[in-house]
């Protein structure tokens, strides 16, 4: 691996092109028509600008592929959101014999399917939240809902969902049909896919994610939890690693339970994986198979730099040629905690637009 093209932008391409050049790789930036004054342009070795304005020109495949070819690169990094965990892209990434800097093509269609990804996590026995096998429509969301416990909500989301998009609790069934069409309408908008699936709503539990990292030989580390409970909306707002006062029994059966769907899934990259924790029970709730936003806390209390990992792994190393056997993982050494800022106008009901 000598050239990589960053297909992002923002903060994430700064970071990527700065650990690049401590592994001596050459980088290539681009653009869209109305983000040429972007900081990350400033970063990479070379520019290259995209036609077409706003996001669209970043989730464009054919263009972004075809400047990776025509500026001699030889891998591709998606950062994380845009094209991070789109299969398609992947796939065209390595078509052009490229390396993608992430999961395989497989994987991503895997694990993006949310349902799919249940179905593994119970082959490797990891606990569930009660929960559709698979897309429901209206009559079966509603017949799931009956079936809670008294009290219990039922939470309905995008089958390739993911950042609280295409999500809604419904507590009473008055609810349902309502709900039910704005998470397709929502999931059809962010994802292309306007299927959804329903599962049990765990009331006060705790959202705690694990990092891990493998080198697609079967080989999987984990490098500790962050917890992510504070959000507004499902989006979250702070981040927390490690996690405070996790039990070490149940840090120990998540961590675990990260690294078997990992090899299950015959995961090459860094990832996350993600479950509900309400006292002495957790339960799978889903798996990012890319870089998150928040991997900087993982990164604080570890010292390890997971960008340089994916590069590392990407370029065909294994984790013990990078010092990244479980064994070598050190204990997280005390805490560090990213919070959001969002820019967001307030409406006259307390909601934010």
């Amino acid at each position: 691996m000598k050239k990589l093209l960053i297909a992002n932008r923002g903060e994430i391409a700064v970071r990527i092109a700065r650990t690049a050049a401590e592994l001596g790789l050459a980088t290539v930036a681009i653009h869209s028509e109305d983000d040429a004054s972007s900081p990350h342009t400033a970063g990479a070795d070379e520019v290259a600008a995209l036609s077409g304005r706003g996001a669209g020109a970043y989730l464009d495949i054919g263009q972004i592929v075809e400047i990776a070819r025509r500026c001699q690169c030889d891998a591709v990094h998606p950062g994380y959101g845009f094209l991070s965990e789109n299969p398609e892209f992947a796939a065209a990434v390595e078509n052009a014999g490229l390396t993608f800097v992430g999961p395989a093509p497989e994987t991503l269609s895997l694990l993006g399917d949310k349902t799919r990804a249940r179905a593994i996590a119970r082959d490797c026995g990891i606990p569930l939240i009660a929960g559709s096998d698979g897309a429901v429509s209206v009559d079966e969301a509603r017949s799931f809902l009956a079936s809670c416990p008294d009290g219990t909500a039922m939470v309905i989301k995008a089958v390739s969902g993911g950042g609280g998009r295409g999500m809604r609790v419904v507590s009473d069934a008055s609810e349902l049909e309502q709900a039910y069409r704005r998470c397709r309408s929502e999931a059809q908008g962010a994802f292309g896919n306007p299927e959804v699936y329903v599962e049990e709503y765990l009331s006060n539990a705790r959202h705690i994610e694990v990092q891990i990292v493998a080198d697609g030989s079967g080989a999987v580390s984990h490098l500790w939890e962050r917890e992510c409970s504070i959000q507004r909306r499902h989006q979250k707002l702070v981040e927390v690693a490690p996690s405070p006062g996790l039990a070490p029994e149940i840090r120990d059966a998540l961590t675990g339970a990260a690294v078997r769907l990992g090899e299950a899934s015959g995961y090459r990259g860094a990832g996350t994986v993600e479950f509900m924790v309400s006292g002495e029970r957790f339960a799978f709730i889903e798996a990012n198979a890319r870089l998150q936003v928040e991997h900087t806390v993982t990164e604080e209390v570890t010292g390890i730099d997971l960008v340089r990992a994916q590069l590392e792994v990407a370029a065909g190393r294994t984790l013990e040629e990078i010092g990244l056997r479980q064994g070598d993982v050190p204990s997280p050494r005390g805490y560090a905690i990213q919070a959001r800022i969002n820019t967001e106008t307030m409406q006259p009901d307390g909601n934010a637009k």
